[in-house]
């Protein structure tokens, strides 16, 4: 039996690529039960169109211009708990997975999967489940426990990346050297690193900076 265009799912794109909302738009208008309503091409852009169109589900992109895709998602629950939302993302680092989860996604798929696993993902989403892939469900599976990093010391390794001393650290955050000092050792102890290199490769394997 057809399904009417009142009953069908109604999904909110977003994603900042115009040619990958296009493509995605076209695999959910060609499932029976569901429909693209609307697309956004950023954070701000969504929260529009989500209080606008009310979507049954909004599949999320977690990189994009303005506000990213995980704050996208806590602004909407917390204005909407009953909001569902599948991540889709190229982002594969097990910090990415956890904070999209915590955020209140309840599926989490990386762009390159087959289309029928979106597709099963928002079916299953839809229904008042959850959908993780296995290859997501390892990488969640491996994260070190207590690993997660403050503002201030993501703020830290952001500027280790950018190869700067303790020294030049303190005086762009407007800190003390020991201080600096003593974020530093919490760091390479939560990334179970030996110096400050294998930290900042570790960091971006996980997802907890971007170059």
């Amino acid at each position: 039996m057809e399904t009417t265009e009142a009953a069908k799912i109604k999904v909110l794109i977003v994603d900042d690529h115009p040619i990958m909302r296009v493509g995605i738009a076209a695999i959910i208008d060609a499932t029976p039960d569901m429909t693209a309503i609307a697309q956004a091409g950023s954070g701000e852009e969504a929260l529009e169109l989500f209080e606008k169109y009310l979507p049954d589900i909004t599949l999320m992109d977690l990189q994009l211009p303005g506000i990213s895709g995980v704050e996208t998602i806590r602004t909407i629950i917390a204005r909407h708990p009953e909001a569902k939302f599948v991540v889709l993302t190229t982002y594969e680092g097990d910090e990415d997975i956890y904070q999209a989860l915590e955020a209140g996604a309840r599926s989490y798929i990386v762009k390159g999967m087959p289309h029928d696993t979106l597709v099963s993902a928002l079916h299953r989403v839809h229904a008042g489940g959850r959908f993780l892939p296995q290859p997501v469900s390892r990488t969640l599976s491996s994260r070190v426990p207590n690993s997660d990093l403050s503002a201030r010391e993501r703020e830290v390794l952001n500027l280790i990346e950018k190869g700067k001393s303790n020294k030049e650290i303190a005086a762009d955050l407007g800190i003390t050297e020991s201080t600096v000092k003593c974020h530093v050792s919490v760091i390479l102890m939560r990334l179970n690193a030996s110096d400050r290199t294998q930290a900042v490769v570790t960091a971006l394997q996980r997802g907890l900076i971007r170059l």
